[in-house]
């Protein structure tokens, strides 16, 4: 059974894998710190116009930064076909070692 993960751990997770401070992610969002940092320790929520912004900041879907999914979604359009191609063939790789 996996660790249920909520919301503020989502942000702060999703923001540690991308290398970034919280005054990182403040700046990106045209923010306070104390705003990131009180979302990360569930003190309040960012605005509908923030959770966007994250989605887009992060490449994940609304549905797995709330928490409403577990599923990863990763956003490889900005590649062309061949790189796709490379990605999908890496992925069905990994998925065939697993089992």
């Amino acid at each position: 059974m996996g660790m249920i993960i909520n919301f503020a751990d989502r942000i702060r997770d999703l923001r540690e894998k991308s290398g970034m401070t919280q005054t990182d992610l403040a700046k990106k969002l045209g923010i306070s710190r104390s705003a990131v940092n009180s979302w990360e320790m569930s003190l309040s929520s960012p605005s509908i116009a923030n959770i966007v912004e994250l989605t887009q900041i992060f490449h994940v879907s609304s549905d797995y930064l709330l928490t409403l999914s577990g599923q990863v979604s990763l956003d490889i359009s900005d590649l062309d076909h061949e790189e796709q191609e490379v990605v999908y063939r890496l992925i069905d790789c990994l998925r065939k070692k697993k089992q």
